[in-house]
């Protein structure tokens, strides 16, 4: 110990006069020693050891009719491998304690320092009470406070009276805080701040690694920064790595999508999260929803997959979608512009519902550069009281509401008009309009074929049968209220008396209500 050392470069004379002096003050200690020995001194403890001093005073303290040892200038101690300085001290050999005043240095080890205005150290219990500026170093951390009760043999320090920690680039501020040296660790409670250039952290109870820079949350806290914020009732935070994992009403924000689940873990360097149960990721900025139970994120390029329970929602005001798959994804790309944009993927057991429009087939795509929705693998769309079937299927929105719609290969369009008839046309290809997201007309080309009920209100009064290269079709309210048959036509009009209606199919019927989503929740019904 430097310190110690240097206590020894002293004059001839000087050395002689401090070295009886120190002989008067061990020989009064012994004796006082073998006369007070407190009850609670632990076994084999030894005494706390004057080293060095300018000048000590032997006297009774009239308070507390004990024997003091007054010690001036330079005064130095210790007590084992913990070494105290100060500029002076009261020394109760008896009881093995020391009151210390001015320029308090307390060091154990060659890392941890304790400074501070006075002191109070009991040798027996291995106590240390330290007040005014006070300052404990330890490596890399530094607590500065009005107040410590540091546990020597246990090597914990508290404070209840506010306190401030630099340990890197993070200042940690709260009422209460406990700091066990030996496992690096703070426990913080009561307004607790972590302070970062990058972000600050609020809570009301946390722990905090000095040594992995890492704080553990028990109670709700937050994080806000730049580009991002955080909220969770329990969870750890690596400040080190920028690594997070939280859980309990746990959200993070990161200025584009807001994530929500039962648990979350994100790692903000290399943008990339994961999300289980419960799970939900919200783009702001394109008013959509992701849900699932287990989700992961990647920040750059952007890109996300969702599974269990996965459903997609586009939100709006008149009529939001909603889209319920096995698996949802997403992924960036750029186009010849080099304009980057999001495609959107959901396959297995997809189904989609709106009050305009529903929909069901295996997989589909969705591309936010053109607003298609692309339906693959037996697509049925449900529009009004319209059933519309083809190989593919392609809906085309504007401004979240659908413009037209394009059936490809094999188009079937049907409306059921009792319990037996139902309205049929099919065709090569179809291509239906919207007018405020309601079908209004529907053209079907090359080898149309037709099946119409003609109606007297609810009467029917005939059946069309026709076959011709184009057809046109009129809807108002969901109903088909005008066929137009184009191009070298062939039909005719059977009263419906005559036309068995189990009979009238055209090839390739299929009615599926059944499976048809007829409220919101459907979508998850197998």
């Amino acid at each position: 110990m430097a310190e110690i050392a240097s206590l020894k470069t002293l004059s001839s004379s000087g050395f002689l006069r401090k070295s009886l002096l120190l002989a008067g003050i061990i020989l009064i200690s012994q004796s006082f020693f073998s006369q007070d020995l407190p009850k609670q001194q632990k076994p084999g403890k030894k005494m706390i050891e004057v080293l060095n001093a300018d000048e000590g005073i032997d006297e009774i303290e009239k308070s507390t009719g004990r024997r003091v040892t007054r010690l001036l200038r330079n005064v130095s101690l210790k007590q084992e491998n913990i070494f105290m300085t100060c500029d002076s001290a009261w020394f109760y050999p008896g009881v093995n304690q020391v009151k210390a005043f001015r320029r308090i240095h307390m060091f154990q080890g060659d890392t941890l320092h304790l400074y501070g205005d006075s002191l109070f150290y009991d040798g027996a219990t291995e106590q240390a009470s330290v007040h005014g500026n006070v300052e404990l170093v330890d490596k890399e951390t530094h607590l500065f406070t009005q107040a410590v009760e540091y546990d020597v043999a246990n090597e914990i320090a508290r404070y209840n009276t506010g306190g401030r920690i630099t340990n890197g680039e993070n200042t940690l501020t709260s009422i209460i805080g406990i700091y066990y040296v030996a496992q690096n660790l703070f426990h913080f409670k009561d307004s607790v701040n972590i302070i970062n250039p990058d972000y600050v952290m609020k809570a009301d109870t946390m722990d905090y690694n000095t040594q992995t820079e890492t704080a553990f949350f028990t109670g709700p806290s937050e994080m806000e920064g730049d580009s991002i914020y955080l909220y969770c009732e329990k969870g750890w935070y690596d400040t080190k790595n920028d690594i997070s994992r939280i859980w309990k009403n746990a959200v993070i924000d990161n200025r584009q999508q807001v994530i929500r689940g039962d648990s979350l873990y994100y790692d903000d360097l290399n943008g990339y999260g994961l999300a289980f149960n419960n799970t939900s990721i919200t783009d702001t900025t394109n008013n959509i929803i992701v849900k699932g139970d287990y989700a992961w994120y990647y920040e750059n390029p952007e890109r996300f997959m969702v599974t269990e329970k996965a459903l997609f929602i586009q939100v709006s005001k008149e009529d939001s979608l909603f889209l319920h798959a096995d698996t949802i994804s997403a992924v960036t790309r750029s186009d010849s512009a080099m304009k980057d944009y999001r495609l959107m993927r959901a396959y297995h057991n997809c189904k989609i519902f709106s009050n305009d429009l529903q929909a069901k087939c295996d997989s589909l795509s969705y591309s936010f550069r053109d607003s298609v929705i692309r339906l693959y693998t037996l697509p049925v769309l449900w529009s009004e009281e319209n059933q519309l079937v083809s190989d593919s299927i392609a809906i085309f929105t504007k401004n979240r509401q659908a413009e037209r719609l394009e059936l490809y290969n094999s188009a079937f369009v049907t409306s059921q008009v009792d319990d037996t008839r139902f309205n049929q046309v099919k065709g090569r290809s179809l291509t239906g309009y919207f007018r405020d997201n309601e079908l209004y007309k529907i053209n079907v080309e090359g080898n149309g074929e037709t099946i119409y009920y003609l109606l007297d209100g609810e009467q029917i009064v005939g059946v069309n049968q026709a076959k011709c290269a184009r057809i046109e079709i009129l809807v108002e309210d969901g109903k088909i209220v005008e066929i137009a048959e184009y191009q070298n036509p062939e039909g005719f009009i059977d009263p419906p008396s005559e036309a068995d209606p189990l009979k009238l199919r055209l090839e390739g019927f299929t009615w599926q209500d059944l499976i048809r989503p007829k409220k919101m929740e459907d979508i998850f019904k197998k």
